[in-house]
């Protein structure tokens, strides 16, 4: 693999220099501009990898070179710096598409750690999602009428500022219900900002969710503006709100009740005005009981209640969703417009789909990928590398299981990811979580991967 190439904005020279000269020695392709048209002249000559922007520039600021450069390239990370900043600007910033807000001085340590991560293959496990990429979201699709009394409550219960807690098995689609709900909010036009509770180390989970002051800390370097503050004034997602500890839960319940945060470090609270809305995947009333989640965070979160059907109970909805997954990855791929055979659809209606609407999403861009004509068959849906496809049958399932399936996509994914876990969890479209315990089920057949990150 080449060189990562950097693209640095920055207009004070001797800044600009210890960018340089500090980020080519750690291995990157760097290149520099001192104004914010130099720069975006730079990035439409050649492709880069990450951009990092003075937020003041002699023509203009980092925010406008952030909203040009995500115009031509929306998935290429920005990091912008400042030496003047303020939770506004950084809200800003973030509702923009920006990775990241530092302040100046700049620790390379620090810049070096936010540029890995920015640069890795897996999603961060908090994320702020622009106002425009929320239409880049799978739509509800449905004809059950039960999901369609979900989506009218959602509809009806946006404009308040209630704490909504959202329950469903794994890939119902938790955090698109989420979405909806802000989208549909008067908060519409603040940040939507998303926290997979599962995938946050607890050592960082305080910091990421309440941020931290200058020296608060043996490695803090710099103020961080934490997850509540960039969701000022609009929602913040706890996704599996289960996963966190009990103390964290404690701090989470103080936030909502006063609408105030302490950051670690800081001298007096931070006022916020957020909506939050939490999911999990669990059964929460057991967790309760087993002391695992506290009942008054239980009651604050459950003033609005939805849960969301599993995929096998609204089978109706199985062909309707893989027409329009068929559509979205024929055109994703350049592909002719792909159709499935009716045996196919038939034999899709009989899965269990554990996974529900991610799994089944998933299998059907594993067959527009790998099939072979525009028209799919059953052994494109089903048919395992190196193996039969299954005899189809009216009212048998095949005898080649989804469980079958799944190992299988597993695995390959592993083995595409040099047997990194993160990366993996990302091309299944699965969480980390999630892909733990499956790799726990199947545990003794995967001793032959080499797990590059053993705490992913």
């Amino acid at each position: 693999m080449g060189k990562k190439r950097l693209l640095i904005v920055e207009d004070e020279a001797d800044m600009r220099g210890v960018l340089c000269e500090g980020l080519s020695h750690n291995g990157y392709m760097v290149v520099s501009t001192e104004n914010a048209g130099k720069g975006l002249s730079a990035f439409d000559q050649n492709p880069f990898d990450l951009v990092i922007a003075d937020m003041k520039l002699p023509d203009g600021d980092g925010l406008q070179l952030l909203e040009a450069i995500k115009s031509k390239s929306p998935h290429t990370p920005v990091i912008i710096v400042t030496g003047s900043g303020s939770v506004q600007n950084a809200v800003e910033a973030m509702r923009k598409g920006a990775f990241d807000y530092l302040l100046k001085p700049i620790s390379m340590k620090v810049l070096e750690e936010r540029i890995l991560t920015a640069l890795r293959e897996d999603p961060s496990p908090s994320k702020v999602i622009p106002l425009d990429g929320i239409n880049d979201s799978t739509p509800i699709l449905t004809r059950d009428r039960r999901v369609k009394e979900v989506i009218d409550l959602c509809d009806r219960i946006a404009f308040s500022n209630a704490p909504v807690l959202i329950q469903g098995e794994s890939g119902t689609g938790k955090e698109l219900f989420a979405r909806h709900i802000h989208m549909k909010s008067p908060r519409h036009q603040g940040p939507f900002v998303a926290v997979n509770c599962a995938s946050l180390p607890e050592s960082l989970f305080e910091s990421e969710l309440f941020g931290h002051e200058k020296g608060a800390f043996t490695g803090a370097l710099c103020r961080k503006i934490g997850k509540f503050e960039l969701a000022h004034r609009g929602t913040l997602l706890l996704d599996e709100i289960t996963e966190m500890n009990p103390f964290l839960q404690a701090k989470i319940l103080r936030v909502i009740q006063e609408n105030e945060l302490d950051r670690i470090g800081g001298r007096e609270p931070v006022p916020i005005d957020v909506r939050v809305i939490a999911t999990t995947n669990r059964k929460i009333e057991t967790s309760i009981e087993k002391g695992e989640f506290r009942e008054d965070l239980y009651f604050r979160l459950n003033v609005i209640s939805i849960q969301l059907l599993p995929l096998r109970g609204r089978t109706e909805d199985i062909e309707l969703l893989t027409r329009f997954f068929l559509k979205k990855y024929s055109d994703h791929y350049g592909k002719l417009e792909t159709s499935a055979s009716e045996e196919a659809l038939r034999w899709l209606s009989q899965q269990p789909w554990r996974g529900n609407v991610r799994e089944l999403k998933n299998v059907v861009e594993r067959a527009v990928l790998t099939g072979s004509t525009p028209h799919l068959d059953l052994k494109d849906f089903s048919h395992k590398e190196g193996g039969m496809a299954p005899e189809a049958k009216e009212s048998t399932a095949s005898p080649f299981s989804l469980k079958e399936m799944e190992k299988d996509l597993i695995f390959r994914a592993l083995e595409k990811t040099n047997g990194n876990r993160t990366h993996a969890a990302k091309i299944l479209g699965i969480s980390i979580r999630t892909l733990r315990n499956k790799l726990h089920e199947y545990k003794d057949n995967v001793s032959g991967f080499e797990v590059s990150n053993p705490l992913a």
